[in-house]
């Protein structure tokens, strides 16, 4: 029978001439990968780690199973090269052959950047090492397939029939398998089946459904390689018997039921540690999208690690599985991708979990007309079906992209990544868009792959878009919410992001080297404001949530006051006195003016839940709740706001919609143009550009979508986000003449 060690312990690791000893998993970028500037090391490392025959799992062959190197890894055994991979996030496995007294098993991991191996380009950290554990599997000379992409060796398919199911089981081995089915510890059915990889079938009677978070009850299939009538070698997996569709009108359907699906994605990194998580991590993260109550995640945007999936088969969340096929197609990395793609589903298939494989993430950067990347697509798409006919697949597409592209339409199904009311546009703007996309393609089932906006622990009153405060993230999440609810048609919907993540060419919101899109931070220890406006929406245990908790010192006479519950009353007292009661609507979220004089304690009551807050009446507001900003970013002080008149705080839509605005906005034009200039790029391109007529931006032209995400853009955000191109003379100038505009009464 086989035997499995981890060997984790003690490696020699050496980067750039320095050698430690380290235990996996590591990563060599858990702190220049967090902290911003985009100038953390990527190259080549060395991992080593001596182990001596005896200490080696027994075994008349052994193999050695890496279950994450990123990105690229040779392998090296006894001085002998025995493996390359290229790909970080899925398992690959090597024989050892020539095993000595002492052996030498050297790694050479390399996050370099290259043109053939994804990611390259997205906005998240590559962080480079062996950030899985890496194990030896003794077996005997006859034994199941360790040699195909990672795979367990045998394969589950349950097709629901009626009260029963029919269960085709397949191994990966050369002669006569055994398959047992257990339910409860106990073999409810048993088959044998002979020759090259034998399929076998088998039925199981008043089936217990695997039912999303409702009851995932899983069966375990162990199948037994036997050699004349003995067993030689086991494997075994868990697996759920579960149906669904996918409709364009109803959304998503488990077990013949409506089950909407309403959650988040998630990045797995966390502080110093970066991609190197040990099995408490993977449990933290699956108990704080339980307690939210989301029913499933999109695992972005790569291959997570089997503790992860296996936690999501046991909690019942329904998973969208995707390759890092990313940002930026590179015509060298396509044979990468099939082999991405072909290792997520061979690796993963019996997860019960997962119902969609995702081909790409917002790969049209560039443009989505290129024909390398349509053929990629197809040929991921093709692939994807022939490995596994049981799952759709989907894609993630972005905003830019028009709902006509052919390559929209290549997948089973789509979603769309917005982000309106926080890169421009407005909050309101994510229905009407679904909306039209839906009456003009009643049959495409679509859904939100990403949506979200940034906060950190600043705060005030009057939240508007780009201003990072947790009010803002909680009006966003509010209004997107109220969308949602309105759009059974929507097949997933993911917010982006569960937790704040790594992503250190980022350098925004005061904390270099972070997204701070999560609904939760970074180092899971805060939950914010919008984790319990999702919580009173999708979660069936009775709570009640006083927003803005950390918001105390406040200078208006008179303050908004949210609570969140999904109770049917909450009622706010301030000093205990009641400031009154109000009946749950459609939607859980409660809206309370509270005098604020002196300092009051609030306490918000609903049913049986109760919360507490303290806010404080002072003069002037506290600095320490703002945002300072650097650099050509002028800071708030400095902007003139005449009551009545124009300024740069001012959305691009409110100044074009007057004569003496657009006039102001033109004048910018050349300034625009000489700051957006490439003056590398090729003279053939600028032609094609000029000759197909209109402009056009990152490849795409431009179109209505685009042009209300433009006019949603505060103009002072607006040059924030073009990086110091205008100088902050040249802003307050143009403020200067804003000031002069009178607005429409």
């Amino acid at each position: 029978m086989r035997n499995i060690i981890t060997i984790n312990e003690n490696w020699s690791f050496t980067k750039e001439n320095k050698t430690e000893t380290v235990n996996l998993p590591h990563t060599w970028n858990g702190t220049d990968g967090q902290d911003g500037g985009n100038d953390y090391y990527r190259g080549t490392c060395i991992y080593q780690k001596e182990i001596a025959k005896a200490d080696m799992p027994d075994g008349e062959e052994v193999y050695i199973q890496f279950d994450g190197v990123n990105s690229s890894a040779k392998v090296l055994f006894n001085g002998r090269e025995i493996a390359v991979h290229h790909g970080g996030y899925s398992t690959f496995r090597a024989k050892l052959d020539g095993i000595k007294d002492s052996n030498t098993i050297v790694v050479e991991a390399d996050n370099s950047p290259n043109d053939f191996v994804y990611p390259q380009q997205a906005d998240f950290t590559f962080y480079g090492g062996i950030y899985r554990s890496v194990k030896l599997i003794g077996v005997p000379k006859v034994h199941f397939d360790l040699d195909y992409y990672g795979a367990p060796g045998i394969m589950v398919t349950p097709v629901v029939d009626g009260k029963n199911a029919k269960i085709n089981m397949q191994a990966f081995a050369d002669g006569e398998v055994q398959f047992d089915i257990i339910s409860d510890g106990e073999v409810v059915c048993t088959k044998t089946a002979n020759g090259k990889n034998p399929t076998a079938e088998a039925v199981i009677e008043d089936v217990r459904l695997w039912n999303g978070t409702i009851d995932p009850y899983l069966y375990t299939l162990k199948a037994s390689l036997l050699v004349d009538g003995v067993a030689v070698d086991e494997v075994s997996t868990k697996f759920g018997v579960r149906s669904f569709k996918i409709d364009a009108q109803k959304g998503f359907i488990l077990n013949g039921r409506e089950y909407p699906l309403r959650g988040v994605s998630r990045h797995q990194d966390r502080p110093q540690i970066g991609n190197a998580l040990n099995y408490e991590h993977h449990k933290e993260d699956i108990d704080l999208i339980c307690e939210m109550g989301a029913n499933t995640i999109r695992l972005a945007h790569y291959q997570h690690a089997q503790e992860f999936y296996d936690l999501c088969d046991e909690r019942g969340l329904v998973i969208w599985a995707e390759i890092p096929y990313i940002s930026r197609h590179m015509p060298n990395g396509v044979e990468n991708t099939r082999t991405q793609m072909t290792e997520l589903i061979c690796q993963n298939y019996n997860h019960p979990c997962i119902v969609t494989w995702g081909l790409s993430n917002e790969i049209t950067m560039g443009g989505a007309s290129d024909k390398s990347l349509i053929d990629n697509h197809k040929m991921l798409n093709d692939l994807a079906h022939s490995l596994d006919k049981t799952r759709p697949t989907t894609l993630a597409a972005l905003t830019m992209c028009g709902i006509d592209e052919e390559y929209v339409h290549i997948s089973d199904i789509l979603s769309y990544n917005h982000y309106f009311g926080w890169y421009g546009g407005n909050v309101s703007m994510y229905g009407p868009w679904f909306d039209d996309f839906h009456k003009k393609y009643p049959n495409r089932a679509i859904g939100i792959s990403e949506y979200g906006c940034e906060a950190l622990n600043w705060h005030t009153s009057t939240p508007e878009q780009g201003d990072y405060t947790e009010e803002y993230q909680a009006y966003y999440h509010e209004e997107v919410i109220k969308q949602i609810i309105d759009r059974p048609y929507l097949w997933a919907t993911h917010v982006w992001n569960m937790f704040d993540f790594a992503a250190d060419a980022r350098s925004e919101g005061g904390e270099n080297g972070m997204n701070h899109k999560g609904l939760v931070t970074f180092d899971r220890k805060y939950k914010k404001d919008s984790f319990y406006a999702y919580q009173a929406w999708l979660s069936d245990k009775p709570m009640v949530h006083i927003c803005s908790k950390r918001y105390v010192d406040r200078v208006e006479p008179v303050t908004k006051v949210t609570v969140y519950s999904n109770q049917n009353e909450v009622e706010l007292f301030a000093n205990g006195k009641s400031v009154g009661k109000q009946t749950k609507g459609k939607y859980p979220f409660f809206y309370f003016e509270v005098e604020n004089a002196g300092e009051t304690a609030l306490v918000a009551k609903a049913g049986e839940c109760e919360d507490t807050a303290v806010i404080k009446k002072v003069d002037t507001f506290n600095e320490a709740y703002r945002m300072a900003e650097e650099g050509a970013v002028i800071n708030w002080f400095e902007i003139d706001t005449p009551t009545g008149y124009f300024s740069i705080n001012d959305t691009l839509g409110d100044i074009m919609s007057t004569f003496r605005g657009k006039i102001v906005l033109l004048s910018m034009i050349p300034m625009l143009k000489k700051a957006l200039s490439s003056p590398d790029k090729p003279k053939e391109k600028k032609e094609k550009e000029k000759s197909s007529g209109g402009m056009s931006v990152m490849g795409f032209k431009i179109n209505k979508t685009m042009l209300d995400i433009a006019k949603g853009f505060a103009l002072k955000r607006a040059f924030s986000m073009l990086g110091g191109k205008f100088t902050k003379e040249q802003i307050l100038t143009i403020n200067k003449r804003l000031n002069k505009i009178k607005k429409k009464s």
